[in-house]
């Protein structure tokens, strides 16, 4: 068996406690002067770019000046976050459990991270959750494409030059809380697993129709062979 495991972070690995919201936002107001229409904006499946992308042009700021800011924002961002992270970061249950179970397994079974995080942002909340980053050993982040459709295909790719192995089809499993986590491998014919520990109800995330889906991680076995059946 092999298996490309690829695990979204907000709301699936963790709860940051509206730590990666607060810093994002502190730095778009440092770079920006504004947020745009923050209150309500749901960040949960967005990549970062995406988020300021979609709260700015949604105000009438313009592409070029919105890209023009991203690199003086995501250090600031990075650092906000590194002040306001101390403490309030928490691994959600059964999370590390579950690490260990694939850790263990056969090495052509690769963990591996698929967020909408920038990529230093998401060594921050993973490791302040206690979870250990390097176990992670491919990712695509928000700062290698702010589409979230065009990850997974980051992912696989960087798998193979890590193992050889061209990981495709049900092979690859997305473990995720929203309904984007569930969509964005759609294209690629993935396994998905849903788990309703983030923003979404166990109704919402039934609806987008995954393989799989939990109320959260906790049942180790059962999520497992959910991976591996």
């Amino acid at each position: 068996m092999r298996r490309l495991i690829l695990f979204d972070i907000d709301g699936t690995l963790l709860d940051a406690g509206g730590a990666g919201r607060r810093a994002i936002a502190t730095a778009m107001v440092k770079v920006y002067g504004q947020t745009g229409r923050l209150d309500g904006y749901r960040m949960g499946g967005r990549t970062d770019p995406q988020i300021v992308r979609e709260l700015l042009g949604g105000v009438g700021v313009e592409e070029r000046e919105i890209e023009a800011g991203f690199e003086a924002l995501w250090p600031m961002y990075v650092e906000g976050l590194r002040h306001d992270i101390t403490g309030r970061v928490k691994a959600l249950p059964g999370v590390p459990a579950l690490l260990d179970r694939i850790h263990a397994f056969h090495p052509e079974t690769v963990l591996g991270l698929l967020t909408g995080n920038v990529v230093e942002g998401a060594r921050l909340k993973v490791e302040a959750a206690g979870l250990p980053f390097g176990r992670f050993r491919v990712g695509a982040y928000g700062s290698d494409h702010w589409q979230r459709p065009e990850l997974p295909a980051i992912a696989i790719q960087r798998a193979r030059e890590l193992t050889g192995i061209g990981y495709q089809g049900k092979e690859v499993v997305i473990v995720g809380d929203t309904p984007f986590d569930i969509s964005c491998g759609a294209h690629l014919g993935v396994r998905t697993l849903a788990v309703a520990t983030g923003g979404h109800t166990m109704e919402e995330l039934a609806a987008c129709g995954p393989d799989h889906l939990f109320a959260d991680l906790s049942d180790t076995e059962a999520v497992w062979r959910a991976i591996s059946e």
